[in-house]
């Protein structure tokens, strides 16, 4: 066994596990994990306006990726709770194993070869494979579950959502800022976007390293001790762990809220540089609205600890989505404001990210769940699955951006853009969200999990001391 050390309780009488350089630890994997899909998101413009490919085309290649990539997801989650490594962890090895590939890949999706449209096609489909539907799960999957792995504490679960979330956004600003002016400064050609891509592998593979030196599986004895070792788990078929996840509503509503949640950040990823081009008429404008939505983050993670604890996680992230709600709506009448555009922009950043900080606590809350109602907690399943909704979403919102353009007749060569293509820009960046916050908002109201953990845990430690 090893070592082992008292902490106190939570709120509602659960052994805590984490100290603050736990939760710093675990925090700076999404510096990795933001930094891939900060990638991700720029590469609709990278590959229409620095490689000239067909803004159409390149949406379906996308989409595609994302499909199997989503696919990748469930596969990784069974890999993971089957998996076993010499040190008895589920989780942390893979943060090692792959680093290099990680860096490696951030590279490699800025090499598009200078060839004709099908091998550029085909290059973009395969780097993004292997990026997304590859080392990204291999990644994400077990950084995920150590929520659940680390701590049964809601308290420290929200914690530990805030804390990947305040890595997060500052990795998200730090690219949404500097990721234009930079390679514009660096010759704005695809030269520039492969020193680009060095920089952010560096970022990468520092951050894994951190992440692995930092990490532990910890579960807690029924006596309150704290045990460095992961416990062993039923070994659930994986068809059986579907179906059993698909019966679980609460899964089912995370699953949902996820995706919608996913779509918004694919296209929030993408949408700014075309907003700002062509509708604002500056795309160096990217940095400014990027420098602006430093307020919200900076409001969202002073705020989003005192709604968890006055409202619960599923109430403050209903909230934030009226929020979201009202302020695309004011958008919808002043699409051509620059005043409205940061304004309102500084809102719907703060709707996103209140639940963006808590979906990952709620998704790992239905651990204990699955364990109470089925007798099995399915770890990795439940944050695969959840996943694979998100980004096939993901890849949804940003095949959206190529087809609108397609369909709005959009020419980066041009001076000007015809009407219809400024239609399809307003489209992916207010139309859409507003109905992507009016669906989260019906979904989180019907989140009750929270009010029956207490008795679940109660029920499950009963349970435990009779067998």
């Amino acid at each position: 066994m090893g070592k082992k050390k008292e902490l106190g309780l939570d709120s509602m009488g659960v052994q805590k596990t984490m100290r603050t350089s736990d939760y710093i630890g675990d925090g700076v994997g999404m510096l990795a994990l933001n930094g891939l899909a900060g990638i991700v998101g720029q590469m609709t413009y990278f590959y229409t306006d620095k490689v000239g490919m067909a803004a159409g085309a390149v949406a379906t290649v996308l989409l595609l990726s994302k499909v199997l990539d989503g696919f990748t997801d469930l596969i990784m989650g069974k890999i993971m709770d089957s998996a076993k490594f010499k040190s008895g962890e589920k989780c942390r090895p893979w943060f090692k194993i792959m680093l290099f590939p990680a860096a490696l890949i951030a590279i490699l999706m800025f090499t598009v070869p200078h060839a004709g449209p099908d091998v550029q096609l085909g290059y973009a489909f395969l780097t993004n494979i292997l990026l997304s539907a590859v080392v990204y799960t291999a990644i994400a999957i077990p950084y995920t579950s150590l929520q659940s792995i680390r701590t049964r504490s809601l308290e420290e679960r929200g914690k530990m959502g805030i804390v990947r979330a305040i890595f997060s956004y500052l990795i998200g600003m730090i690219l949404a800022m500097l990721t234009i002016p930079l390679t514009n400064m660096l010759g704005g050609d695809q030269t520039a976007w492969i020193k680009y891509g060095v920089i952010i592998a560096v970022i990468i593979g520092g951050a894994l390293i951190v992440l692995y030196a930092k990490t532990k599986e910890t579960v807690v004895s029924e006596a309150g001790i704290i045990e460095e070792k992961m416990v062993p788990e039923e070994n659930v078929p994986f068809l059986e762990a579907i179906r059993l996840l698909v019966k679980n509503k609460y899964w089912v509503i995370t699953l949902l809220a996820n995706a919608f949640m996913g779509i918004f950040a694919s296209l929030s990823a993408s949408s700014s540089v075309y907003y700002a081009k062509w509708v604002l008429g500056n795309d160096n404008l990217v940095a400014l609205l990027g420098a602006v939505g430093l307020i919200p983050t900076i409001l969202g993670f002073i705020a989003v600890n005192p709604m968890v604890k006055k409202f619960g996680m599923a109430k403050a992230s209903y909230i934030s989505a009226f929020i979201g709600i009202v302020a695309c709506a004011v958008r919808v009448f002043t699409p051509y404001s620059i005043v409205s555009c940061i304004g309102c922009g500084i809102f719907t950043s703060f709707a996103s990210m209140i639940p963006m900080c808590l979906i990952g606590p709620m998704i790992n809350n239905c651990v204990e769940y699955n364990e109470w109602m089925y007798g099995k907690r399915m770890v990795g399943m439940t944050n695969s699955a959840s996943s694979f909704g998100g980004k096939i979403a993901g890849g949804i919102g940003g095949a959206l951006i190529g087809w609108l353009l397609a369909l709005g007749n959009y020419d980066p060569s041009l001076a000007v853009q015809p009407k219809s293509a400024i239609i399809a820009i307003f489209a992916f960046s207010i139309y859409i969200p507003l109905a992507l916050f009016t669906v989260q908002f019906i979904l989180f109201r019907k989140y009750d999990l929270e009010g029956k953990y207490a008795q679940i845990l109660s029920d499950l430690k009963e349970r435990r001391g009779k067998q």
